[in-house]
Parts: structure tokens; sequence; C-alpha cells
């Protein structure tokens, strides 16, 4: 089936749009930490872990370990979320779009 040549244009433009947001999205860093920076979690936007740094006081404790771990990656989670969300409101954002729609 065909398109009509301005349906095309626009569909080439949306495509275009969608690999310039994943670009943008995959060169997201964040970092986040948790107990007061004992444990450091950095992040990228596909949420790939790209390191993680423990204070040596908080190793022989396991479960407070454990548990500032999660918090930490929860929270750069959370962060690259924000950003990828930022990122595709700006893009959309010139597409006139009724606000809330994505």
């Amino acid at each position: 089936m065909k398109m009509p040549g301005n349906m095309q244009a626009m569909m080439k433009q949306a495509q275009q749009m969608q690999e310039r947001l994943q670009e943008q999205i995959a060169a997201i860093r964040v970092e986040a930490s948790a107990g007061g920076g004992m444990i450091t979690v950095k992040m990228d936007g596909r949420k790939n872990v790209l390191s993680v740094k423990i204070d040596p006081e908080v190793a022989g404790d396991v479960e407070m370990l454990q548990d500032m771990m999660r918090a930490a990656f929860n929270e750069a989670g959370k962060k690259v979320d924000d950003e990828a969300q930022g990122k595709m409101g700006g893009m959309l954002g010139g597409l006139g779009l009724p606000p809330g729609m994505f």
C-alpha cells in the first residue's frame, strides 16, 4: 500500500527522530549514591552499570551493603528514566502534539 507523499515524509521524519532519540538516550550518563556516598553507581542510558564504588567501611556488613546497593541502583535507574523522558519530551514537543500524549 502506497502512502501519500506527505505521509511518507512524516514517517521518514519520525524514524529519523527516533534514531536521534535513541542515540541521545544511549549517551546519557548518571551517577547515584546511597548511604551518604558509601555506595556510588554510574549507569548509562541503556541502564548498563558502568561502575560501582564501595566504601571499604561497609564491606563487612553484608546486609547493609545489599540495601545500599539496591538503593543506589534504583536511584540510578530512576535518573536514567528522568533524563530519557526529558529528551523525549523535548523532541516530541516540536511535533505539536497535545500535552500528555507521550
